[in-house]
């Protein structure tokens, strides 16, 4: 069923005079109570009837009016101090001072000589450092003269060995290296058994190689124009020949000798 809105209105308009007549009737109740508390009869006062004489037996002195209260005396402070005391409080604000001007003059001392302290160490150390500093520059200085004269010294080497190789070059190239070769060749040739085979005008190429002393440690026959026994007996006759004759020059000495074996 759709209610309308009229009746809605009703609902509502009906519901405020309700709750408007029970607030008027708890009003009304509590108006009533009131005004019975205020007609509440008084009780009867008991009183006894005297005459003026009794009320004169009766009347009694007015007591005194109690004193005012004295106001309590103002502070005025502790009284001045005398003599003795301003004197023994002179003397301890003056040792008072005395002690900070000594703790001052203290700490001041204090700071000047950690100040001396630290200078004197920055002073050590940079010291220090300066002999490091000229330690590490002689030590440079003495390599440098050091490498220099290693290298001149090289240098000389190199020049003794290039001059002692030159004057090799010109020995071997000279009479000294044909006579040495010619008393290589003689010997060979004194030790040399010629085969029956062998034939006048015999001409061959020795490769010779010795060690120090003469030695011979190897012989190879090049170019030969005899056979195969004449070969092999001049191979033979270098090895009788070892120890070869030295040359007369050390530096003609060569390992490694080209000998041309001619016996005719």
């Amino acid at each position: 069923m759709v209610q309308r809105a009229s009746d809605r209105w009703i609902s509502i308009a009906l519901s405020l005079l309700l709750h408007g007549a029970l607030l008027a009737a708890l009003v009304y109740g509590w108006l009533l109570f009131r005004e019975q508390r205020r007609a509440a009869p008084t009780p009867p006062i008991a009183a006894t009837v005297i005459d003026a004489r009794t009320l004169r037996g009766l009347e009694q002195p007015a007591p005194k009016p109690a004193a005012a209260p004295q106001p309590p005396p103002e502070d005025v402070g502790p009284p001045p101090p005398t003599p003795e005391e301003r004197a023994q409080r002179e003397q301890a604000e003056q040792a008072q001072r005395q002690a900070a001007e000594r703790k001052a003059v203290e700490e001041q001392a204090a700071a000047d000589r950690a100040a001396a302290e630290k200078a004197a160490t920055e002073k050590k150390v940079a010291a220090e450092k300066a002999a490091a500093d000229k330690a590490a520059a002689k030590a440079a200085a003495e390599r440098a003269r050091q490498e220099e004269a290693d290298r001149r010294e090289r240098e000389a080497d190199l020049k003794r060995s290039l001059a002692a190789e030159e004057h090799a070059d010109v020995a071997r190239n000279g009479a000294a290296l044909a006579s040495w070769e010619s008393m290589i060749a003689a010997k060979i040739n004194r030790n040399w058994l010629r085969p029956p085979t062998a034939k006048a005008g015999i001409d061959c190429m020795l490769s010779v190689t010795q060690v120090p002393g003469g030695e011979v440690t190897e012989v190879r026959i090049g170019q030969c124009n005899g056979d195969q026994a004449v070969r092999e007996s001049i191979e033979a006759a270098v090895y009788r020949a070892s120890p070869l004759p030295p040359p007369p020059d050390p530096a003609l000495f060569d390992r490694n000798l080209k000998i041309e074996f001619k016996p005719d």
